[in-house]
């Protein structure tokens, strides 16, 4: 009688996914992008303290740039489209390294020790639902004018003085709230970065947390600067 060998069926190959590394690293690509993007906002926010011609006309030169050789806005537009993917590429990469780290630890210790991590870190998850809520509203704030109680297109520091006037305490107090965790997550995000590129050891951590803590710190005194300014009357 004859003895036939069974073999194993062959694996059918499956799309590489990609790897924990990679994603990192597109997190960390994505929020320079969107960092240098907030250094330049708060900077152009700042004008609002040179008067309402300054401001507004640098709202202006803003929707002009690469006039004539390109359409009125189309500038801005690419710095939106720019922005938009680098913001859902970096919470889909930021999802996918959570739901990772739960299914490498699916069971839950029934007496957490308390682990080294930073606040920032503990809380980038509610922080960045908090600044994801923040951004649907200032577009219909300041961008669109659509909850803005001036409204006018081209009158941005006449919107602004109103959007923060001292009777509408509430939107400062959430525009904080909002700010603080971004600073949160800049912190956090500009240590990672560096290290996902390389550019950390052991012995240059304290330094790179103090040099991203500084940043962090500058970031958000610049912009909670203007609602303050307007909240006190130093803006009117």
């Amino acid at each position: 009688m004859v003895t036939v060998e069974k073999r194993p069926a062959p694996r059918v190959a499956r799309p590489p996914r990609r790897t924990s590394v990679q994603l990192k690293y597109v997190m960390a690509v994505t929020g320079a992008v969107m960092f240098l993007y907030l250094v330049a906002h708060m900077l152009g926010n700042l004008k609002i303290f040179l008067g309402a011609d300054a401001l507004d006309t640098y709202a202006a030169w803003l929707r002009e740039i690469g006039e004539p050789a390109l359409p009125s806005e189309t500038t801005l537009w690419l710095i939106r489209v720019v922005l938009g993917v680098s913001l859902v590429a970096h919470i889909v990469s930021a999802t996918i390294l959570a739901r990772r780290a739960r299914r490498a630890r699916p069971v839950r210790y029934a007496h957490r020790k308390p682990v080294q991590g930073s606040y920032a870190a503990r809380t980038m998850r509610w922080g960045g639902v908090i600044i994801a809520l923040f951004v649907v509203y200032h577009l219909l704030d300041l961008t669109t004018g659509t909850l803005n109680p001036h409204g006018v297109h081209g009158e941005v520091y006449a919107n602004v003085v109103a959007d923060f006037a001292p009777q509408r305490w509430y939107v400062t107090l959430a525009y904080t709230l909002a700010v603080v965790a971004v600073g949160f997550h800049v912190r956090h995000g500009l240590w990672s970065a560096l290290q996902t590129f390389g550019r950390s050891s052991a012995a240059s951590q304290n330094t790179l947390k103090g040099v991203a803590l500084g940043i962090a710190v500058v970031l958000v005194a610049g912009f909670l600067s203007v609602p303050f300014a307007v909240l006190t009357g130093l803006v009117a």
